[in-house]
């Protein structure tokens, strides 16, 4: 079975280096974050034969770590569409095994926007990938829309990824707690998944997805908690035709929001997610390399599904959002 995976990491040194170092936020030297950073690093060599041994016929690869958005406006662009043409470089001679996710330059929203279209066009990516909040601001912000307008334009989907907590809100939530335990409780641990639900709702009851109703967002980790929250949101905000949130919160997020397996392969949420979001709008990830294709590909095996369910979310569901 044809075998699709789209919340699959990279990050370049020879790029992050030119990072000045002030700048870097502290995961990025941090014991995982290291861990990994060959993996990270690689395209066709040990990733591909992972991808190989476990099946996988194509990773959508996406910049993760330390980026263009760290940059300011005017340094910003260059650095991204310099990562942009690395990774078409490296994905050239293998584009039946990868494709990408635009790096955008979130600091300078207009080039963002100019970056993307030429990513889609020239470089034939598939959408972009932002990772969460932007200078500590929200995408519900007008200044970002010009990025929403484009990918609507576009017809390419935006992923938002989770990034690090405001500095604030590390401190107000997840300081004075025992060695570690901070940091695993404000990432993976609870507070990435609930601050891109966060986003999400944002995204919905400011009106942008309202504004722009053709655009498609992913969002990956089993839907971040939203799934399990969704009629409880129903009940809160309802509908106001005449304001910001003109439908239900789960018509919007089944109409506009798509959400991977990324790094959760267990059924029950599965089955939650299939319950809310619906069949179609599931597609399988791993979060590689901070995953792996072995426990991904396992749980993709043995889901309790019929296979025509199975292949949507292996390889339909991608081939049709992303035009694969």
């Amino acid at each position: 079975m044809r075998i699709v995976s789209l919340e699959e990491h990279i990050s370049f040194p020879e790029l992050t280096k030119t990072i000045p170092k002030d700048l870097l936020p502290a995961l990025s030297n941090s014991p995982v974050m290291k861990g990994v950073a060959d993996k990270l690093a690689d395209v066709t060599g040990e990733r591909l034969q992972s991808m190989d041994d476990d099946g996988i016929t194509m990773q959508v690869l996406s910049v993760t770590g330390a980026g263009a958005e760290l940059l300011s406006p005017k340094d910003g662009p260059a650095f991204a569409e310099q990562y942009n043409n690395a990774i078409a470089q490296k994905i050239a001679g293998h584009t039946n095994r990868f494709a990408a996710f635009a790096h955008l330059p979130m600091t300078a929203p207009l080039a963002a926007a100019d970056e993307l279209e030429r990513a889609v066009k020239d470089l034939n990516f598939r959408g972009a990938l932002i990772n969460g909040l932007t200078q500590e601001e929200f995408l519900d912000d007008k200044k970002f829309h010009p990025i929403f307008q484009r990918a609507e334009q576009l017809d390419v989907p935006i992923y938002l990824h989770p990034a690090l907590p405001p500095e604030a809100v590390n401190k107000a939530y997840y300081s004075d707690l025992p060695k570690g335990a901070g940091m695993a409780l404000s990432i993976a641990g609870w507070g990435w998944h609930s601050e891109t639900a966060l986003h999400i709702l944002r995204l919905i009851v400011s009106g942008t997805l309202d504004k722009y109703p053709r655009l498609k967002i992913i969002i990956g980790h089993m839907g971040e908690m939203l799934p399990m929250m969704m009629h409880r949101c129903d009940n809160v905000f309802g509908i106001n035709k005449a304001g910001a949130n003109r439908r239900s919160i789960s018509q919007t997020l089944r109409e506009q929001v798509y959400i991977t397996t990324s790094g959760i392969f267990t059924q029950p949420p599965l089955t939650v997610a299939i319950d809310t979001f619906g069949i179609d709008n599931i597609m399988f990830s791993v979060d590689y390399p901070f995953s792996s294709n072995d426990h991904g590909l396992h749980f993709l095996r043995h889901i309790n599904l019929p296979e025509q369910q199975i292949a949507q979310i292996a390889h339909g569901n991608a081939d049709r959002i992303l035009k694969l």
